[in-house]
């Protein structure tokens, strides 16, 4: 596996989160209101993690088995607690698909992610900002004698506490996970939630849930309802049918028990049941083009291909739903083999197929069962850890401390004790901010209004950099813009805050559609920080969106000749090239060959600019990442 890298030291603030989904036709008023409803614009106050390559070696992680005689569970806490391994002994098939090369890539909405295994996805549309992260983590042993596997978080752009319960009774051919999240703020948050398993793809791999209809996205047109049975002439229950990557939600009946299942030849693949609030189940699918091949082996090479079934707390995952002020939310999942008959499963009666999967699903596990697991799962929820196996974050620690200070409401941490243990540099100089102490900056960054108030008082440069920080995440462009230059007039600035008060200027004024002055101010934060590989990346893409691609071209001469980074500044030099009239010299660096390895999911420039400086020659494949 490639090593993480550091952190992208750059402020998460231009309003510029990927929504990819838009709302069609026949599509009820109350879900597209969840659907206007709770949108961010970033992932402030979280940085991005862009710093891996596509260098992989040999890596150890630290890894939890749970195992019974029946199956065998593998998680891993330091990578968002996700579930790595289900092995049915039975049948020896890993129901997940997994792999021993997982490959870093820009597919969360930090960037950083791998496919594979099941993942916990909480705060907006997308996969976790905590999908690479430790988890704090920790064996929990009930007053029954029940042992747990907890991992938990303070999750920061929603300001709540989640955590996931994991354990594996004697002899029970499925594993449970309780989740619980907790708003302790006194307002209503915005909560997205989506437990995502990618499931190993054959030829003959169906994939059924309770429903005859579904909503549907191809990502390149609107949210429609579809009936993936008999979609666009095809039957897209079987993900080897679908030309294109798709989505599929199903809309099943609230009267009916809720689950999806997948079944390969034999009728084994995995099953996902959930008590009645985990109401969304969910189908994606690559598809069989070039693109969706593609995908597939840059995320998992030599893996073969996958799909994924889901579970969420909406109906799609365009929603939001408004969590009240103080609430907690729980639910069970339960994961295992559905064992279904071939011959039903993937009969071309889909009503038959149904039903058949629904009686298998409740002989594997009986919902009456499953429901009267949720109010033990919440009592068990704050048992305290009995032997800690991990620290994450120390941002737990931070919020408690804010909290305290302002007189809010905080979560009970008897089962999630967040410890000065987990505290780290990006944490201390805002523990000190709230106990009085004079505040000059940070590598980190914090968003709300207690933090807004507290820095006002300070005079620093750093804290007026922060502030202006702050601002301009929520999109007040004017006030982040005044601070940013009351940092570029403070002479005892030093020069990487500079550099960052110059960007972040430059920023609010290209939103402002001020493009000279704003590319002239990036141009002088590199000029402030040449060693900021980060931002002269940034300024080299957004010189050419910009219409400078003349810039570009000068600020890449000092690009580095090593690094992350190296790639996707070698194609935008080819891009800035190609801008100023000299494709074939774009031409000749593609043929020598490009590999971005922060290409966004659906990022297909790399093939449009072959087909602009390469008119008679046909896409290479490696090149090819169109998801449609």
């Amino acid at each position: 596996m490639a090593d993480l890298g550091p952190l992208n030291p750059l402020p998460v603030v231009a309003a510029e989160l990927d929504q990819p989904y838009t709302v069609g036709e026949g599509v009820p008023e109350d879900l597209q209101a969840s659907a206007r409803y709770g949108v961010v614009p970033n992932v402030y106050p979280y940085l991005m993690q862009d710093g891996y390559s596509r260098e992989t070696a040999p890596r150890e992680l630290p890894a939890v088995v749970l195992e019974n005689s029946k199956i065998k569970v593998t998680v891993i806490p330091s990578l968002g607690g996700r579930i790595w391994e289900l092995l049915d002994k039975a049948t020896g098939k890993q129901l997940l698909h997994t792999h021993d090369a997982p490959q870093l890539a820009n597919i969360a909405l930090r960037k950083a992610w791998f496919a594979g295994g099941l993942e916990w996805n909480i705060g907006t549309r997308g996969h976790s900002p905590t999908s690479c992260d430790p988890l704090h983590s920790a064996i929990v042993h009930t007053p029954d004698g029940k042992h747990i596997l907890r991992v938990w978080e303070f999750e920061r752009l929603r300001e709540v506490v989640f955590q996931v319960d994991i354990w594996l009774p004697a002899d029970s051919p499925v594993v449970f996970a309780a989740v619980r999240i907790r708003n302790p703020n006194d307002h209503d948050v915005p909560m997205y939630w989506w437990s995502n398993a990618a499931i190993p793809e054959t030829d003959r791999t169906r994939v059924i849930a309770p429903a005859d209809e579904a909503y549907g996205s191809d990502y390149t047109t609107d949210i429609t309802r579809v009936r993936p049975t008999a979609h666009e002439g095809y039957d897209g229950t079987w993900p080897v049918n679908s030309p294109h990557a798709a989505d599929f939600f199903f809309d099943i009946d609230p009267s009916e028990r809720r689950w999806v299942v997948a079944a390969d030849d034999d009728g084994d693949g995995l099953a996902m049941l959930s008590t009645g609030l985990l109401r969304g189940k969910k189908l994606f699918v690559w598809g069989q083009g070039q693109g969706g091949k593609r995908w597939q082996e840059w995320l998992s090479p030599g893996a073969g291909p996958y799909a994924e079934i889901q579970a969420g707390l909406a109906q799609t995952q365009f929603e939001h739903l408004a969590m009240p002020a103080g609430a907690e939310w729980a639910w069970v999942e339960a994961y295992g083999n559905g064992h279904l008959d071939p011959a039903t499963s993937h009969s071309t009666d889909w009503e038959a197929a149904v039903a058949h999967a629904s009686e298998r699903l409740e002989a594997l596990l009986p919902h009456e069962d499953l429901e009267a697991m949720l109010p033990e799962a919440i009592t068990n929820a704050d048992v305290p850890p009995s032997k800690m196996l991990l620290r994450g974050s120390g941002w737990g620690v931070v919020e408690r401390a804010r909290r305290q200070k302002s007189g809010h409401g905080w979560v009970d941490e008897s089962g999630t004790p967040f410890v000065d243990e987990s505290l780290t540099g990006e944490q201390e100089p805002w523990l000190g901010l709230l106990q009085g102490k004079a505040f000059d900056g940070a590598p980190s960054f914090v968003m709300g209004a207690d933090w807004e108030e507290l820095l006002a008082g300070q005079d620093s440069p750093g804290a007026k950099f922060q502030l202006a920080t702050m601002k301009h995440a929520r999109q007040d462009l004017d006030g982040a813009k005044e601070l940013y230059r009351q940092v570029l007039a403070a002479a005892e600035a030093v020069p990487g805050v500079k550099a960052l008060a110059h960007r972040g200027l430059a920023l609010a004024l290209l939103a402002a559609a001020k493009d000279a002055e704003g590319l002239a101010e990036l141009r002088r934060g590199v000029e402030a920080d040449s060693s900021n590989t980060a931002l002269l990346t940034e300024a080299v893409t957004l010189s050419i969106r910009h219409g400078d691609p003349a810039m570009a071209l000068e600020l890449a001469e000092s690009a580095p000749t090593d690094g992350a980074a190296v790639g996707r500044l070698r194609f935008l030099k080819a891009l800035a090239l190609a801008r100023t009239g000299n494709p074939g010299e774009a031409a000749t660096i593609l043929k020598a060959g490009v590999e971005v390895p922060d290409l966004r999911e659906g990022e297909d420039a790399i093939a449009a600019l072959w087909q602009e400086v390469c008119p008679d020659e046909p896409v290479p494949a490696a090149y090819q990442f169109g998801m449609h």
